[in-house]
């Protein structure tokens, strides 16, 4: 029987954990199962345990070398001095102990979700323990150490011939993506992140198109500090509108950090929580326009795991199920009373963000206008491709 939704999830995810103080917790993929589950959203029958990787599937990406080093990381046998090499043992990524097997379990949950849809056993489905974006061929970076999206890119285009457009919302670019896929011209990659002179990568500029065949396959829409929902959605929208258009993938993955939202301790912007029921509205909404509903997302970024994750990616399983109009008013209270001893900081008993959220920020007029401008030149390529495409049509 074919699935609408598949939900990839299994508690064994939160094995991916460098140590109980880092920011990167994967507890939020239970409190977002939960969340959904309190509100009765989501049934045993919607859930597909993850499997596990192989290293042939993950060497798809990654140098087999790293993957080894990651193994013996994992197994307490790598020192600081090599690990560092390959990204291992730094304040970013730390090693932790049988660290191969649970990247490899995030890995192996973006390739259910992928079979799942490619073999049309479902419509869409989502892995949140996915979207490690960062992670390069030879070296761990950022909180990742098995990029998952690159991996099932690659794997959908090996065994399925798929044409790939990969979407990435998280306020950091998803660099690991982009440079994996910079040559290529059936992969498109659009970023839509905070501009690199103030967050880590430090990349996704306007000027990052590609390479050889490539170039014009990488989009890039870095956004000023401080940028808020109409500037945000704006340029999501005409971005990911003109981009569909132009790519007409056969399927869309879509990275949903959610860590552009205000309260987000690591960066900079100036989101509500409204900009994640949008994002993934329009995702639906072109994946069936163009792919035969072909949709898979993942997870990627958030920090704020309390007030913020759970309901930014509650709304994405709720869009893919055609159930949003849930998320209204209040959040159980059922759910509330089950974490709120364990929150680091106050739950919000609402779906909606206290009202205002932060005062009025002087510069908004300029930093909306200034996106404006980058989008125009980040879509330029685009336009002049799709204008003369119109011309000798007629």
């Amino acid at each position: 029987m074919k699935l609408d939704s598949a939900f990839i999830y299994s508690k064994e995810q939160l094995k991916y954990q460098f140590h109980k103080d880092h920011p990167f917790n994967h507890l939020r993929l239970t409190l977002t199962y939960d969340l959904l589950e309190k509100m009765k959203a989501i049934t045993d029958s919607d859930i597909v345990a993850p499997r596990m990787a192989t290293d042939e599937e993950i060497a798809l990406i990654h140098d087999e070398a790293f993957i080894d080093a990651v193994k013996l990381a994992g197994e307490g046998k790598l020192s600081i001095g090599v690990a560092n090499n390959y990204g291992l043992g730094t304040e970013d990524t730390p090693m932790f102990a049988h660290m191969h097997e649970a990247a490899a379990l995030l890995v192996g949950g973006t390739l259910t979700a992928v079979d799942l849809v490619m073999e049309n056993k479902a419509n869409h489905a989502i892995n949140l323990g996915g979207g490690l974006h960062h992670g390069f061929r030879g070296k761990a970076s950022g909180f990742c150490i098995y990029n998952d999206s690159s991996i099932a890119i690659e794997y959908m285009r090996k065994n399925y011939n798929a044409r790939v457009l990969y979407v990435d919302t998280d306020a950091h670019h998803g660099d690991g993506v982009q440079w994996a896929f910079y040559d290529d011209n059936d992969i498109c990659t659009l970023s839509i992140h905070e501009t690199g002179r103030y967050l880590f990568p430090g990349t996704g500029h306007v000027n990052e198109k590609g390479h050889g065949q490539g170039y014009g396959y990488s989009i890039n829409i870095p956004l000023d500090a401080f940028t808020e929902d109409e500037s945000f959605l704006e340029a999501y929208e005409t971005s990911l509108r003109e981009v569909v258009e132009f790519f007409k993938p056969d399927v869309i993955l879509t990275q949903n950090g959610a860590d552009s939202h205000h309260y987000d301790p690591l960066t900079h912007l100036s989101a509500s929580i409204n900009i994640y029921k949008e994002i993934p509205r329009l995702a639906h909404q072109l994946a069936h326009e163009y792919c035969n509903g072909k949709w898979i997302a993942v997870g990627g970024g958030g920090y704020d795991i309390w007030r913020v994750v759970p309901r930014a990616w509650s709304y994405i399983w709720l869009e893919m199920t055609n159930q949003i109009d849930l998320a209204t008013g209040d959040l159980p209270e059922e759910w509330i009373n089950m974490w709120k001893a364990e929150a680091s900081q106050p739950l919000l008993s609402t779906w909606a963000d206290p009202n205002p959220l932060y005062p009025a920020i002087p510069r908004k007029a300029e930093i909306t206008e200034k996106n404006k401008k980058t989008v125009a030149k980040a879509l330029s390529h685009i336009r002049l491709e799709m204008e003369r495409t119109s011309k000798n049509n007629k």
